[in-house]
């Protein structure tokens, strides 16, 4: 089996520098709503606690779980919730917090799915986006990064290797195959 090699792709500065820009956005945006932060688990979990310091307005954050790389480092297409919100979205503005659109798939299917529970407004943020895979044409409202094909890890990305777990808190990695 070959090594993986990893590279810097984002820096934990400049990572911070973008989410106080989304904030500062969000905030102005969001202003005298009824906010709902819907964190899309697991992957966002890191960019949507780091977002939701820098939103300067009263919300409420909810968790979803859905699944659709299992354990691969490819989509599988199919679309899994392994876990809904706890409240009622009717009448709500709410703001998804995803942290990669790649094929376009699952935000497609988030967005399908919560705009059937009646929001007020239904808008999307993501980390990274990779506009070269898009299958699946979504509006994005708020983009932390515009990315390649690459496969990352960090910053609350997948990591399949235990001794990732602890080295990468706040830097986004290249993750590639060595020749």
């Amino acid at each position: 089996m070959k090594t993986k090699k990893l590279k810097t792709l984002l820096s934990k500065d400049k990572i911070q520098k973008r989410i106080t820009q989304l904030g500062k956005q969000i905030t102005a945006d969001y202003k005298g709503k009824d906010l709902v932060v819907i964190c899309v688990l697991k992957g966002a979990f890191m960019f949507c606690a780091d977002l939701i310091r820098t939103i300067d307005l009263p919300l409420t954050v909810e968790f979803f779980g859905v699944q659709s790389y299992g354990d691969n480092t490819h989509s599988s297409g199919i679309v899994k919730t392994t876990l809904d919100v706890d409240i009622s979205l009717e009448g709500k503005d709410v703001l998804i917090i995803e942290d990669v659109i790649d094929t376009g798939l699952t935000v497609d299917y988030l967005l399908k799915y919560f705009s059937s529970r009646n929001p007020r407004s239904l808008k999307l943020c993501t980390f990274l986006l990779k506009p070269e895979c898009i299958q699946q044409k979504v509006d994005i409202d708020y983009c932390g990064f515009k990315i390649g094909k690459k496969f990352v890890v960090g910053y609350g990305k997948p990591c399949f290797f235990s001794f990732l777990k602890k080295l990468f808190h706040c830097i986004l990695r290249e993750c590639f195959r060595s020749p």
